[in-house]
């Protein structure tokens, strides 16, 4: 078991690339595989997270997570754990496979019709985490999953908006009291991060990255 200043944190790390990524589509909880950019974004996450001691890797059930949590398991020596259904993607519905750009200008507030409710995303990636915390007490823990679950994940525990969660980069939340702190989105500590930013910079649904973490 990790002892020291990891005991207790959660690492969430966004997906390699996939070929819908970079034709700039909205994926939701169509199952789509990386690509071999995706692969290698995988790769440096990897890379990233070596510096610490990690106890398991978890991950959403679609196949973009699950490819890129197994390779971090891998490159860690750690097998690799259960896929949560909870941490699957937000549901786009009809848009699915569309673009992702003309969906956010024709509904910039992202209440996309047919689509799974912001708020639903947020409160099922809280309920995956306490049960990942449940099931790994006073564990430190990699839960791979995807950009709009994270992004709204992290907003509703540091109560503030946060920016889009790009392919491959890690953000960390850590155990407090009875609650979470978030530490880090996109590598970067929250408190680094204007809050007017974070609240009109684009979505990373579908979106090509602008950096890979």
């Amino acid at each position: 078991m990790t002892s020291g200043p990891n005991r207790g944190s959660v690492a969430f790390i966004r997906h390699g690339q996939t070929e819908w990524n970079a034709r700039g589509l909205l994926q939701g909880s169509s199952d789509i595989p990386l690509n071999d950019t995706g692969r290698l974004q995988a790769v440096d996450a990897l890379m990233t997270l070596r510096s610490k001691p990690w106890d398991a890797v978890v991950s959403s059930p679609l196949v973009r997570a699950r490819e890129t949590a197994q390779i971090i398991a891998d490159g860690l020596g750690t097998p690799l754990g259960a896929a949560y259904p909870r941490l699957v993607e937000r549901d786009y519905g009809p848009l699915e496979g569309t673009s992702a750009a003309a969906a956010i200008e024709r509904w910039p507030s992202r209440d996309y019709p047919g689509a799974e409710a912001l708020d639903s995303v947020a409160a099922r990636g809280v309920a995956a985490l306490t049960r990942i915390a449940a099931d790994f007490p006073d564990r430190a823990v990699l839960v791979v999953c995807h950009g709009t679950i994270i992004r709204y994940t992290l907003a509703r525990l540091a109560g503030r908006p946060v920016p889009g969660i790009d392919n491959g980069s890690v953000s960390m939340v850590r155990a407090a009291g009875d609650g979470w702190e978030v530490l880090t989105v996109n590598g970067i500590p929250l408190d680094e991060i204007p809050m007017e930013h974070a609240a009109v910079q684009p979505s990373r649904e579908g979106e090509e990255p602008t950096h890979a973490g």
